[in-house]
């Protein structure tokens, strides 16, 4: 598994103002789009691309464009929702899928209750969109959802992570080609696995629903 950090002047400033409490749900909304643009941009430089020729209004030329099949978009529901429209502005010609995950609160396993996803995702480059990977059991589970429909190139943009769920992550994924792009490694999870300092349930901040 490999880890980036996208270290960029307007993505710690974003950052920023989203872990200000104080921070509206409409701004914090608005601002998780424009960093999930950022980190897109970084967490795709290794999508596939073939050259192609066009015609521009002077003459042929060399182009690039996607390979086939093109790179599938996973958010994870709910939160994952309020990353999309930053990726999608990014790459406007991905594909789409849903996948909901959650905790089941007695057995502690992570259950799938709602999927829309290609039955076979053979030779397709996946994004997952996570915001928050805390404990990464969630994305620990939806990543080996993916590699058994065949997915084999894993990418997960996620704003902050703790150590303990990185490190929980890469035990899980083993040698797999799975990379995650961060806006920050965070210091730790608290009791109640909430990343510290973090910026709260990410959840219910885009959606209005934060105490």
């Amino acid at each position: 598994m490999r880890t980036l950090v996208v270290d960029h002047p307007l993505v710690a400033h974003k950052l920023t103002v989203l872990r200000d409490k104080n921070t509206p749900s409409p701004v914090f909304r608005q601002l998780t789009e424009e960093l999930v643009t950022l980190l897109a941009y970084e967490a795709t430089r290794e999508v596939r691309t073939e050259t192609v020729t066009i015609e521009t209004p002077i003459t042929s030329t060399a182009g690039t464009a996607f390979t086939k099949p093109t790179p599938l978009v996973v958010p994870i529901l709910r939160a994952g929702l309020g990353m999309l429209e930053g990726m999608v502005k990014l790459v406007p010609t991905a594909e789409v899928g849903f996948l909901g995950m959650a905790r089941d609160e007695e057995t502690l396993d992570i259950v799938t209750y709602a999927e829309r996803l290609p039955e076979d995702l053979t030779g397709r480059q996946v994004f997952v969109l996570d915001p928050m990977l805390a404990t990464g059991g969630t994305l620990s589970e939806a990543i080996k959802f993916l590699f058994r429909r065949g997915a084999r190139d894993v990418t997960c943009i996620c704003l902050l992570a703790a150590p303990e769920g990185l490190a929980r992550l890469e035990k899980g994924v083993g040698d797999a080609n799975v990379r995650v792009v961060l806006a920050s490694i965070d210091e730790r999870l608290n009791e109640k696995a909430y990343i510290v300092p973090g910026l709260g349930d990410a959840g219910d901040r885009l959606y209005g629903l934060a105490k």
